[in-house]
């Protein structure tokens, strides 16, 4: 009995060993991964800029598919139904899986429960920046203007709900003043008003923003990233100057759906990793206006997680709805 225990143990190490090496590696035919938003926006752009890196990388194409509607959550809810062989990724932002999940009354997708974390690849972080008739140059001197004017002073958005929208939310929740928000219909909008006078204060993004900033058409107080970036050394974080805590960027990271092999998340969290590592890869990213991060999925889960208690509260104390 001893004899064929002994034997049986060899015969199952043997086929094991056998299985291992004879392991189909991954991947083995073009990978898609979906931008729940249309070309041209940063998300898309941050994609295609790794796109043809891991496309090298695996020899296998890595397809980008635009999937936009809903604020994201057409393409989200595609990937999250889509098989867990990690063939189907999306790319998500704080949008899609930040905001979005309290904004919206009926979700089709869960934004934890549905989804792998791989990798948070990039930030791109706004700047908050005034008229230049307004008579501040720091985000303290705002907010002491703000108190003197409660619900005098008007700052404009995208649109009501997004990022730029409650990043204005954020600083009245946290600071206890009252900016009054105005919605455009578009960025470019909003930012013709500021310049124009029309409204005081906005919430860009940095890309968006440097050349009225560098042609002084606005003034630049901060930025709202966790720290100073590579743009603009010498503009201080909002939470520098005086508001501690204050954080908002808008983030791009993929996810694979929930039930996809560790060993596969572990191989495209790699790999995006050591794409977003690669100097040229690096260099293209800045002059998007993003901040390359790449970072473990345990990592990027936990932000993700961050991410969703910090936006349910702004949404909540702003009534930003969306049926």
């Amino acid at each position: 009995m001893q004899r064929l225990a002994g034997v049986a143990a060899v015969v199952v190490l043997a086929a094991t060993i056998a299985s291992a090496q004879g392991a189909t590696p991954f991947p083995t035919k073009p990978v898609r991964i979906v931008v729940p938003f249309g070309p041209g926006g940063t998300s898309d752009v941050v994609t295609r800029i790794v796109s043809p890196t891991l496309t090298e990388l695996w020899g296998q194409q890595l397809v980008v598919d635009n999937r936009p509607g809903a604020g994201g959550n057409i393409g989200s809810e595609l990937v999250a139904r889509a098989p867990a062989d990690g063939y189907t990724l999306v790319m998500a932002t704080v949008a899609t899986h930040g905001i979005g999940p309290s904004l919206y009354t009926k979700l089709p997708f869960h934004p934890i429960k549905d989804f792998a974390p791989i990798s948070l690849l990039a930030s791109t972080p706004s700047v908050v920046i005034v008229n230049p008739a307004v008579p501040v140059s720091a985000v303290k001197e705002l907010i002491a203007l703000a108190r003197a004017k409660p619900g005098q002073l008007l700052f404009g958005s995208a649109g009501n709900g997004g990022s730029l929208h409650l990043s204005g939310e954020l600083l009245n929740s946290m600071t206890g003043v009252k900016l009054v928000h105005v919605p455009y219909k578009g960025a470019a909008a909003a930012l013709i008003d500021l310049m124009s006078g029309q409204i005081q204060i906005m919430f860009d993004t940095l890309p968006s923003a440097i050349p009225h900033i560098k042609s002084r058409k606005v003034k630049a107080l901060a930025v709202t990233s966790a720290s100073r970036i590579q743009a603009l050394p010498d503009l201080p974080t909002v939470s520098e100057s005086g508001v501690p805590g204050y954080e908002v960027t808008s983030w791009y990271g993929p996810l694979a759906p929930a039930a996809t092999a560790r060993s596969i998340v572990q191989k495209l969290q790699a790999d995006f990793v050591r794409t977003a590592n690669l100097a040229e890869v690096q260099q293209r990213l800045t002059a998007a206006g993003a901040e390359p991060i790449g970072s473990t999925a345990e990592r990027f889960a936990a932000f993700i997680d961050t991410e969703l208690k910090k936006w349910a509260k702004v949404v909540r104390e702003s009534g930003a709805r969306i049926d």
